[in-house]
């Protein structure tokens, strides 16, 4: 099912982005919350949560110095140093496999503060 939400991302651009986060007890990725197509990249930062790690994909629409419309699937991997440790752990090890299996992405980040994530960096990722 994550997969299909991905895909509706990447090729329908049905959402900006998805935030996911890993329910500890039933040991799953789940979706946490989506944003519709209009959204900027200030409201999907708002979106993270502020003291808990979780995964994100973001579709960035940006225009090239030829002035073509483009547009990146981001993997962010969001977590915060006010996270606990455990959570912490469990993300990273998770990070990979989980990737894997979500088709499409093209830039991956990582980031501990809203700071390492900054639109100014997400458009330095895109190599314009």
């Amino acid at each position: 099912m994550l997969q299909a939400q991905v895909l509706e991302l990447k090729a329908k651009r049905n959402y900006r982005f998805i935030v996911f986060k890993i329910d500890e007890k039933a040991q799953q990725v789940t979706i946490d919350m989506v944003g519709n197509p209009e959204e900027t990249y200030d409201s999907f930062t708002k979106c993270m949560p502020e003291n808990e790690c979780s995964y994100a994909v973001y579709d960035f629409d940006f225009t090239t110095p030829e002035n073509c419309q483009k547009s990146k699937i981001f993997f962010i991997a969001w977590s915060p140093d006010t996270s606990r440790v455990r959570s912490k752990m469990l993300y990273a090890s998770s990070k990979d496999r989980f990737k894997r299996e979500l088709d499409g992405i093209q830039v991956e980040l990582q980031a501990t503060d809203p700071t390492e994530m900054s639109l100014d960096i997400i458009k330095g990722r895109v190599n314009l």
